[in-house]
């Protein structure tokens, strides 16, 4: 990281300019879960729709019980798990053999907070612990006695663990932005489709076992988005792009200096 040398002058039109952080994918994530709010508060009938396609009157949501599937389920925790193991062993290895950690440390410090700040703080805490949306397989339609709940409609069905958004799906969200962060370059072409194929079997196995309406995923992959969206400057771009610009300014601006 660009450092400023004692007592030296400084421009500060060029150094605020070396800040400028871009918002647009921030925006895309911002305008798809506005979009996608509005589009199941208008037409509610697709959650029942697409969880009824899984029901099997007097069975339930048969799927639920497929081993496979439950496998497929229980898989996500290991693999988030060894990444977080990796990621955390990268940066005590550079450490111990006193390598610089800054790119390993800046990348582990994006998916450590983005993960406490999207799938467990944002998700798993506020919404699901406060919005009170009854699952699918808790509704009247599905054989349960509550009644649909629409999207960001706070209810007194559930009290803990609800529907109202995804947890799995969210934590597939974080798996697929993994991917992207700690992949080689020349990996992403074959390591994101995996990463989003592998998210989004994920995802639709809580429509298939009933757990979580169509809504509670697809808001809950925007969401985790636009936590992990506003992360991801500050975190991990900001940092190359201020270097970059400080060095180009270092041309006309005495007194900046790389550290």
């Amino acid at each position: 990281m660009s450092a400023i040398t004692p007592g030296a002058t400084i421009d500060p039109v060029r150094f605020w300019s070396a800040l400028r952080i871009r918002p647009g994918v921030v925006s895309l994530t911002v305008v798809a879960t506005g979009a996608l709010s509005l589009y199941f508060l208008l037409f509610p009938g697709v959650d029942m729709a697409t969880s009824a396609a899984f029901h099997t009157a007097g069975e339930g949501f048969v799927l639920s019980s497929d081993p496979m599937l439950r496998a497929l389920r229980k898989s996500s925790t290991i693999i988030l798990a060894l990444i977080l193991l990796g990621v955390i062993g990268r940066i005590l290895f550079r450490l111990i053999a006193r390598r610089s950690p800054g790119r390993d440390l800046r990348r582990g410090a994006f998916l450590l907070i983005g993960l406490a700040a999207g799938p467990g703080l944002l998700v798993n805490t506020v919404l699901k612990g406060l919005w009170g949306r009854p699952r699918p397989v808790h509704i009247e339609m599905f054989g349960g006695d509550a009644p649909y709940v629409p999207v960001w409609q706070i209810s007194n069905w559930c009290q803990t663990n609800c529907s109202f958004v995804s947890g799995e799906a969210s934590s597939a969200a974080w798996l697929v932005a993994a991917a992207w962060v700690l992949c080689p370059p020349a990996w992403r072409p074959w390591a994101l489709p995996l990463a989003v194929t592998y998210g989004v079997a994920l995802s639709l196995n809580r429509l298939a076992f009933g757990g979580h309406f169509l809504s509670d995923i697809l808001l809950s992959w925007s969401l985790t988005g636009l936590v992990l969206a506003a992360l991801y400057p500050v975190l991990i771009a900001a940092p190359t792009t201020v270097r970059r610009r400080l060095r180009r300014a270092r041309a006309v601006t005495p007194g900046l200096s790389p550290a």
